[in-house]
């Protein structure tokens, strides 16, 4: 990807370089602490955030770790909620081991998310980000929450580029055997998809980096941002078959074909005041691929700056706060 993007132009390709050296050989500042867990089914946990205000669990996507919602000091979205009229709490999914090998996507709500709201023991407002956001609404749609936030969460896998849809049932194709022996799917092979559906801008942001003075405060930030995105555990097999093969591949929630817990998901019918925020121009998770229901929010910032970025205070965190401080019948 390195030598297609930068065909022609040797000093793009020193200054990628350059930039991927000081990443991998930076110091890193050191992570905000892990919060107390407060419950806990199998490998998944509950992490409580403090706050005085109504209770919103937060719903990370299984591909990567859950801190992107907590990210780095002054760029935690659940640490200034905190501090806003709302007690934000954070499903960590824990690390998946090899027997788990049959636990789909469905299951994870089913065996995890829904006995982790029942262990609450009262309706929270409920929160998706990403594929967190699929299944979020998912568990709304069998459990009595509060309210419902869908956060750049696909759900009309027909909406995404082909070229990426085709890519990632080629990424399938090429990591089954290997999925079936170890039981899980590495996110090492979903990183690979991730940078190709924008590989232009993969590659300008480690230039762009590599050419920041020593000292910056950009540096530190890029880093955790990056160190979060490189990261995280596998999938289980089944997971992964049926993320790439079902929901990309073939679009199974959007057609209504998507069970959980014995029946279809409706969107239409989940009962609970809902905000779908989508962003415009998010380059991971299209607008288009929204649920489409509740009251809509649309952005103009990307997947991941919607969350973490300069600007995501201002459009996203701020109303989000807003919504989730509101009282709402139990």
């Amino acid at each position: 990807m390195l030598q297609h993007e930068t065909a022609g132009d040797p000093a793009r390709l020193r200054a990628a370089l350059a930039g991927l050296r000081r990443y991998q050989g930076h110091d890193r500042a050191p992570r905000p602490p892990e919060m107390p867990v407060i419950a806990r089914i199998g490998r998944a946990a509950i992490r409580d955030y403090g706050g005085a205000g109504p209770p919103a669990l937060f719903v990370p996507s299984l591909i990567n770790p859950p801190h992107v919602l907590d990210l780095a000091e002054g760029r935690s979205l659940l640490r200034w909620l905190a501090t806003q009229g709302v007690r934000p709490l954070l499903l960590d999914w824990g690390t998946p081991a090899p027997e788990e090998r049959d636990r789909d996507v469905a299951g994870h709500v089913e065996q995890l998310l829904l006995p982790l709201l029942r262990e609450l023991g009262e309706p929270v407002a409920l929160a998706g980000y990403c594929l967190g956001g699929t299944m979020a609404l998912a568990a709304a749609a069998r459990h009595p929450v509060r309210s419902l936030t869908l956060i750049a969460a696909p759900w009309h896998f027909s909406a995404f580029p082909r070229a990426a849809r085709d890519d990632l049932a080629g990424l399938w194709n090429q990591a089954e055997p290997t999925a079936e022996t170890l039981g899980v799917l590495p996110m090492e092979a979903l990183q690979a998809s991730f940078w190709r559906l924008d590989p232009a801008r993969t590659i300008r942001k480690f230039e762009d980096f590599g050419r920041l003075p020593e000292g910056d405060p950009r540096i530190q930030a890029f880093i955790a941002l990056e160190d979060w995105a490189n990261d995280g555990p596998p999938l289980t097999l089944a997971a992964g078959r049926q993320l790439l093969v079902d929901l990309f591949g073939g679009d199974i929630t959007g057609k209504g074909g998507w069970l959980v817990a014995g029946a279809p998901v409706d969107p239409a019918a989940i009962a609970c005041p809902v905000l779908d925020v989508a962003s415009l121009t998010d380059r991971i998770v299209p607008a288009a691929s929204a649920a489409g229901i509740g009251d809509a929010m649309r952005l103009d910032l990307g997947h991941v700056g919607m969350i973490v970025g300069s600007r995501g205070r201002q459009a996203l965190w701020e109303p989000l706060a807003h919504w989730l401080s509101q009282p709402r019948k139990r």
